[in-house]
C-alpha cells in the first residue's frame, strides 16, 4: 500500500489542496504515514469536521477508486461481503438444471469484495464504524489482517493489490483497542478559523475575503451554543453560498446570513436556541 510518488507529509498536502481539501499539519502527516507503511488510517472527529471529504481527496489525489462501506446498525458481513441472488439462481435452475449456480453472475459483490477483486489498487472508505456493532468490529479486524475472504461456494479470494483503507468515526462509543492499534490514527478537529476561512474561499471562489472570514465568525459563534447539531464546515460553505444569493448586492449582509439560517443549522431546537442572539451575532460577525 505504500505510495511512492509522495514524498513527504508537505508533499501531500499540496495534492490535497489541488483537490479543494486542505489538511491541516496532523492529517497530512497522518496520511502520509499511513500510506507510507501500509497501515488503515483511521479518522475520528465530530460530524462535519470534513473526515469523509478527507477520503474522497486522498482518492482523486492517489488517482485511484473510492469504494465506501457506509457502516450503520446491524450491518454484518453479509451486507459488507457478498451475497447470492436468490431469486435469479432460482429462475437460472428452472431453465437449465446444470447451471453453475455458484459463477459471477449470481454474485452480489458488496464494497470489501468489490476492493479485494479490483484489479488495481482502490480506496477502501469504511465510514462511521462506531455506528456498527462490535461483532463487524472484529469480522473487521480479520478481514484487515490479511486482505482476503473464503467464500465456501468459491474459496479463498484475496486481493491482488490491497487498498488503501480509511475508516471514520464520530466517536458515539469507543472502538476496540485492537483495531486502535492496528492504525495510524489523527483526530480532526474544526479548523482553526484562518484555515477555515481559506477552504470556504477555496470552495467559492467568487466570494470576498471580509465575507467568508465573517461567515467563520459567524459559524464558530453558533458553534459555541449548546446545540444538537453544530454546522461543519460544509454547511459554513452552502451558507456563505446562500447568503451570496440573497445579499446580491445590496450590501446587507446580516440580513442575508439570517434570511439563510436554514442552511447553517437544520434542526427546530437548535433555531429556537440560537434566534434571540443571532442578530447580534451576525451584526459583530460582518462588522470585524
Amino acid at each position: 500500500m505504500s505510495e511512492p510518488g509522495i514524498a513527504s507529509p508537505d508533499d501531500l498536502a499540496a495534492r490535497l489542496a489541488r483537490e479543494l481539501y486542505l489538511a491541516g499539519e496532523e492529517l497530512a502527516t497522518a496520511s502520509f504515514l499511513a500510506l507510507k507503511l501500509g497501515k488503515p488510517l483511521l479518522l475520528e472527529g465530530l460530524p462535519g469536521v470534513g473526515k469523509t471529504e478527507a477520503a474522497k481527496a486522498l482518492a482523486s489525489a492517489l488517482g485511484v477508486e473510492l469504494i465506501r462501506l457506509q457502516c450503520y446498525e446491524g450491518i454484518d458481513a453479509g451486507h459488507a461481503l457478498y451475497e447470492w441472488n436468490y431469486a435469479r439462481q432460482l429462475l437460472a435452475l428452472r431453465r437449465d438444471a446444470a447451471t453453475d449456480l455458484y459463477s459471477d453472475e449470481f454474485l452480489i459483490e458488496r464494497p470489501l469484495l468489490r476492493a479485494l477483486k479490483a484489479p488495481e489498487r482502490t480506496l477502501l472508505l469504511i465510514d462511521e464504524i462506531d455506528r456498527a456493532d462490535h461483532e463487524f468490529e472484529a469480522f473487521l479486524l480479520e478481514f484487515l489482517s490479511d486482505f482476503q475472504i473464503s467464500i465456501p461456494e468459491r474459496g479463498t479470494l484475496k486481493a491482488a493489490s490491497p487498498p488503501v483503507v480509511i475508516l471514520t468515526s464520530n466517536r458515539t462509543r469507543e472502538l476496540h483497542e485492537a483495531l486502535r492499534r492496528r492504525c495510524v490514527y489523527s483526530w480532526i478537529a474544526y479548523p482553526e478559523p484562518e484555515r477555515e476561512a481559506r477552504i470556504i474561499m477555496l470552495r467559492t471562489p467568487e466570494l470576498a475575503e471580509a465575507t467568508a472570514r465573517a461567515v467563520v465568525s459567524a459559524v464558530n459563534g453558533l458553534r459555541r451554543l449548546p446545540l444538537a447539531k453544530a454546522p461543519g464546515i460544509s454547511e459554513a460553505v452552502d451558507w456563505a453560498k446562500a447568503a451570496q444569493m440573497l445579499e446580491a448586492g445590496t450590501g446587507r449582509w446580516p440580513e442575508a446570513f439570517r434570511r439563510a439560517i436554514g442552511v447553517a443549522l437544520k434542526d427546530e431546537e437548535d433555531l429556537a436556541l440560537a434566534r434571540d442572539g443571532l442578530d447580534e451575532l451576525l451584526t459583530k460577525a460582518c462588522a470585524s
